[in-house]
């Protein structure tokens, strides 16, 4: 995302303090088979029928079995639900009565027969309990890969502004000449999708300076304004599996990208991973170190052409991931693998490679700039959409 040697640096100056369906987990459901019945939580005086998980788009979802009596109050299992499009999952467990409630994540219990696992059934309550979602991201209601455990997610299921234990937001001009103002009300959750989106909007530049020779400080106005969003300072990962699930838009001027930068270092010395990029009728999968001519990158780049993919590519929801190790950088989309990087073809001058230290991650839409390209012709508001963002490491 950020071009050095192209543009002034801005990034590090600001920021080295240290891909519509119904926006589920699953794109395609296979051939579901019905799901079995949710446990029925232990527990509670009163038998409690589970509640049937929501719609599943293949397979009948699971109805969960009345709870047992017992002392207390309310117990039964709300049936495993199959993820918003995803086939039906098996019924998610109730939570056991008196205790700390159901451990069972985002979408309770398990996954999906012959489909992909969806987010949906949450775990039944629990009298002296609360019904819990499972830790940061439980792992349950998420297809966690094999050899692998989820340590952080967010799943953007709670309308309103973004959670501010997982991002901060830039502000201002930040870089590349673009030419949005970056601001945090550009950004919402709603649906179970963050919503980025870029207006065509006059702001007054705070910062501006007649005469000044600054791109940041010449502009009396911002034209457009967006969102740039990171967990530099809060969330940070060394190595792993990456993953989103957004839709981009993809006409002239826009430039959303999904990116990493290293902890320490000024850039590009503490590495860029771009896993997700597009402009200008291409998206990129780039992987950028440092070079002996300061804020100058050496870049291991890979484009493919938008008008490559099916005529309604952009109107659908898509899967960026990276697979990280001490030796290679994978980057795909939907599966198919972009680019393969090798640690040690990118070092920098000093031998050492930026891609052995914990990076932080964006998520911005940019305008215009020096990539970007002209975004007169193209109509506002446009949006950039997020389904999930995970990171899984090995076991």
């Amino acid at each position: 995302m950020t071009r050095q040697g192209r543009c002034c640096g801005a990034l590090m100056i600001s920021l080295a303090f240290a891909a519509c369906d119904s926006g589920g987990a699953a794109t395609d459901a296979g051939t579901g088979a019905a799901g079995t019945n949710g446990a029925a939580g232990t527990g509670g005086g009163s038998a409690g029928t589970g509640a049937a998980g929501s719609g599943a788009s293949a397979g009948a979802a699971g109805s969960g079995n009345a709870g047992s009596s017992g002392a207390g109050g309310l117990a039964g299992g709300s049936a495993g639900a199959a993820g918003r499009g995803g086939a039906g999952g098996r019924g998610g467990s109730a939570g056991s009565a008196g205790g700390a409630g159901a451990s069972a994540g985002r979408g309770g219990g398990g996954g999906a027969t012959g489909g992909a696992t969806g987010r949906g059934g949450a775990a039944g309550n629990a009298t002296g309990g609360t019904s819990g979602q499972g830790g940061q991201g439980g792992s349950a209601g998420i297809a966690v890969p094999p050899g692998y455990k989820l340590v952080w997610s967010d799943e953007f299921d709670v309308d309103g502004a973004p959670n501010p234990a997982n991002w901060k937001f830039e502000q201002g001009f930040q870089r590349n000449e673009e030419a949005q103002w970056y601001q945090a009300d550009n950004a919402r959750v709603l649906g179970g999708v963050l919503i980025i989106e870029a207006r065509r909007e006059r702001k007054a530049n705070p910062n501006y300076q007649a005469g000044s020779s600054d791109w940041k400080t010449s502009r009396q106005y911002a034209e457009y304004t967006s969102t740039s969003m990171h967990t530099s300072g809060l969330h940070s990962w060394q190595f792993g599996r990456f993953e989103m699930r957004a839709r981009i838009e993809t006409r002239a001027g826009l430039w959303p990208a999904w990116w990493t930068l290293g902890v320490s270092g000024e850039w590009p010395s503490n590495g860029e991973i771009d896993i997700m990029e597009f402009y200008q009728g291409k998206i990129l999968a780039n992987v950028a170190c440092g070079t002996s001519t300061r804020w100058t990158a050496k870049w291991d780049s890979v484009t493919k052409q938008v008008s490559t993919f099916p005529a309604d590519w952009s109107t659908q929801f898509h899967v960026w991931r990276m697979d990280w190790n001490d030796t290679k950088i994978d980057l795909y989309v939907d599966d198919m693998l972009m680019n393969t990087t090798n640690l040690a073809d990118m070092l920098n001058p000093n031998g050492q490679s930026p891609f052995r230290q914990a990076h932080y991650m964006l998520v911005n839409l940019a305008i215009g700039g020096i990539n970007g390209g002209d975004p007169a012709a193209t109509p506002f508001p446009s949006r950039y959409e997020v389904d999930y963002i995970r990171v899984f490491q090995p076991q």
